[in-house]
């Protein structure tokens, strides 16, 4: 399958479990991948083919910029279900949400990876 790929989009966020991720906020980094037949824009060099990423990215951004949520689970689950339900041409999506997690010592980033594909009628 096609793929059109958003890396590094990054938003300020507020979310997490500890009172002070949720006070003083952080970035969270997206990353998707989203799968569709390409093969018409391919031709025809027409937007209205394809898919326009940048409906992903303002989701994104809604998502990470909107109400508070615990887990970067649900962050991704609700980017990925949105994009799905909002995009048909979209078979299926990947979202990957990350942050650098509040631990002692050195970690690079905390991430959650998920697919989601549209269901079948």
């Amino acid at each position: 399958m096609d793929r059109i790929v958003l890396e590094g989009v990054a938003f300020i966020g507020r979310h997490g479990v500890l009172e002070k991720e949720r006070r003083i906020g952080r970035r969270f980094a997206v990353d998707l991948e989203l799968e569709l037949d390409l093969a018409e824009a391919g031709r025809t060099d027409n937007l209205q083919d394809t898919f326009d990423y940048s409906h992903a990215h303002a989701i994104a951004r809604q998502v990470i910029e909107g109400k508070p949520v615990n887990l970067l689970e649900t962050l991704a689950a609700k980017i990925a279900d949105r994009l799905l339900a909002e995009h048909p041409k979209l078979e299926a999506v990947s979202v990957k949400v990350s942050k650098h997690p509040p631990l002692e010592g050195s970690v690079k980033l905390a991430a959650v990876l998920i697919r989601r594909t549209r269901k079948k009628e």
